[in-house]
């Protein structure tokens, strides 16, 4: 007890006395903390913004044409294969999904970029609204905003909004009515907006080839199992009944999204990177501190000092700067947080953040396991210059 006393008075002491040095350390751990929390933060900004739609489709299987790679652009579905999807024993509800892009015009002569997907209604693949109401009929001229859109705009519910579409090589216009909102429902990176199939193929871009001869088509098939215990069952069912198809689970579909998984093994990478530089930094600073004080230390042992009491007091002095550093770094990082735009795609996410600061916290003592070690096989006489 007396051992651990004296190992806080001296780590304290130290800290007191050389306080802007210390602090100095401090900031550097703060700012390596700002940079871990924000690389944290933008691959989940980014991991959410390319998965979110597929990720939260109340379904559990997709259905692709054959040999697309499971890539929602690159597979193209004839409308009518839904009618034999739904007879396969297994399926309790299927649905079509359909992508493009669009704008929204908004005023002052702006427009909203935006993903344009076709859905049928109460169907899976129509996302649930959190304000107003689903979607009506197929031809109903109704769209679902995630909110995203209306972070971005001055749109409300209820509002009629402007969509422009290129129809062969004229722009056409059509107006649609807001009747429901969604939230986090972005489409590779995009805001969304949701309408009924019928009316995504009306207004959906064309070329003039599509324009004379039309199809209708979807890119992929969402499926609903009556039990999804058995979902391997009914893949191998709907593979075997209907030809020309391959069909994946939502991990799988989400891992072919073009550049997520190389996008997120990036930005993890840059986070182990900064992690590394920080147990180097941390550790050469006080290994630079403990070959300062080698003759104190020294004569700390000469006067009956323990190896533990030395040991303990340079943990804890290296425990206390990390957590000054880390605590500083995060309280910065929600601050900017606040000043960031909606176009920014950070997400703070709970779990990765208390993992990232979980890292923060342990570079600290890893950085400074070699100059503890050496500050306690230091040598009075030798330190003193007495042998």
């Amino acid at each position: 007890m007396r051992s651990i006393s004296l190992a806080t008075y001296l780590a304290f002491k130290e800290l007191w006395r050389n306080k802007g040095r210390f602090l100095l350390v401090s900031m550097v751990i703060a700012l390596i903390t700002l940079l871990v929390l924000f690389i944290a933060a933008l691959g989940e900004g980014l991991g959410s913004g390319n998965r979110e739609f597929i990720s939260k489709l109340d379904a559990q299987l997709l259905v692709y044409l054959q040999k697309s790679d499971y890539i929602v652009s690159a597979s193209r579905l004839n409308r009518g294969i839904l009618t034999r999807i739904r007879r396969v024993e297994g399926v309790e509800a299927a649905g079509p999904l359909a992508a493009s892009n669009t704008a929204i015009l908004l005023p002052a002569g702006k427009v909203l970029k935006t993903a344009l997907l076709g859905v049928e209604p109460g169907q899976p693949g129509e996302p649930k609204v959190v304000e107003g109401r689903q979607l009506g009929s197929d031809l109903a001229r109704e769209v679902l905003l995630d909110r995203n859109v209306i972070l971005r705009t001055s749109i409300k519910l209820g509002d009629r909004i402007t969509i422009r579409s290129t129809q062969g090589t004229q722009d056409e216009f059509y107006t649609l009515t807001v009747v429901g909102i969604t939230d986090k429902q972005s489409y590779s990176l995009a805001p969304s907006i949701i309408v009924p199939y019928f009316t995504w193929e009306r207004i959906r871009p064309k070329s003039d080839a599509e324009i004379q001869n039309p199809t209708y088509t979807v890119n992929t098939i969402a499926i609903r199992l009556s039990d999804p215990a058995e979902q391997e069952a009914v893949q191998a069912r709907l593979q075997a009944q209907i030809d020309n198809i391959e069909v994946a689970d939502l991990p799988k579909a989400i891992q072919n999204i073009p550049g997520y998984s190389a996008q997120q093994s990036t930005l993890q990478t840059q986070a182990v990177f900064t992690l590394l530089i920080g147990v180097l930094v941390i550790g050469g600073f006080f290994q630079i501190q403990v070959l300062q004080k080698v003759a104190q230390i020294g004569v700390l042992k000469a006067i009956g000092a323990t190896d533990p009491t030395i040991g303990s007091a340079s943990i804890l002095q290296i425990v206390l700067v990390t957590v000054i550093g880390v605590a500083i770094g995060g309280g910065l990082t929600f601050l900017l947080s606040l000043g960031f735009p909606p176009t920014v795609p950070i997400v703070f996410d709970g779990a990765t953040s208390a993992i990232a600061i979980i890292a923060l916290l342990l570079i600290g003592p890893i950085g400074g396991v070699v100059s503890v070690r050496y500050a306690v096989r230091i040598e009075p006489l030798k330190a003193l210059r007495l042998s």
